[in-house]
């Protein structure tokens, strides 16, 4: 399903029309971006009954090129990461 896809759903089921609804669609993605870029402490984005939005820290490592065979020490870097709630894996699983 595309963001268009969605957002045509999003008008079908509460009668907004398909630009008011792009907006609110925009509007979700932008404020959990939103929440999730903060530098420090991002707080989680928790979506009771289907999952938690959250910023998870990678350290700093050494990987290895495997064409050159050669080292390189990789940054920590901070990614985003989505955890399903117990309600959307039992949907999902079909019980």
């Amino acid at each position: 399903m595309t963001k268009a896809q969605l957002a045509a759903q999003v008008a079908e089921r509460t009668g907004l029309t398909k630009k008011q609804a792009n907006e609110v669609v925009d509007a979700v993605f932008s404020i959990i971006t939103e929440v999730l870029t903060k530098k420090r402490n991002a707080e989680p984005v928790n979506i009771a009954g289907f999952g938690k939005f959250v910023v998870k820290e990678r350290p700093k490592r050494v990987v290895r090129n495997p064409r050159t065979g050669e080292t390189v020490e990789k940054p920590a870097t901070r990614v985003p990461a989505f955890r399903p709630a117990k309600q959307l894996k039992e949907a999902v699983a079909g019980k």
